[in-house]
């Protein structure tokens, strides 16, 4: 497989954004047959914003928010692909915190069950002295397999 069969896409807004300011995509469509997709970390940032983002105060809303734009960009990889996608296609999940306790870990198993149902994904929950953008708590990256 060559790099260069590789379709990046970004949504529409802080996609964008960072797609200019900060050189990278929102989600892969990976070859053969573009049967997978990966996401860059997604955060808890709101997807309209068109400059530097800004993020929740309560860290349950912030992870409520990246679980939300990691399906916005499984969505918007799929369109790419014509296919209907999301967080049901998801199987693999890497999830970068500042903090990692009781709150944030059930904050993210109650994201995992509102999205996934019983489908249980492979997790890797990971402590991180810092993310991305400076206020950021949480990233969420995925791997997707596309029906």
């Amino acid at each position: 497989m060559s790099s260069s069969n590789v379709r990046f896409t970004t949504y529409p807004g802080i996609g964008e954004w960072a797609a200019s300011n900060l050189h990278y995509s929102q989600a892969a469509i990976i070859p053969p047959n573009s049967a997978r997709v990966e996401c860059s970390g997604q955060g808890g940032w709101d997807p309209s914003f068109t400059e530097y983002p800004k993020f929740p105060g309560a860290i349950d809303a912030e992870i409520a928010q990246a679980f939300e734009n990691v399906d916005l960009a499984l969505k918007h990889a799929g369109k790419e692909l014509g296919r209907d996608m999301g967080w049901k296609q998801a199987y693999r999940v890497n999830s970068y915190h500042r903090v990692i306790d009781e709150e944030v870990t059930g904050c993210m198993v109650k994201g995992f069950s509102k999205w996934m149902g019983d489908k249980k994904p492979i997790w890797t929950q990971i402590g991180v002295k810092q993310l991305g953008a400076e206020d950021m708590r949480v990233e969420i990256e995925v791997v997707a397999i596309v029906d």
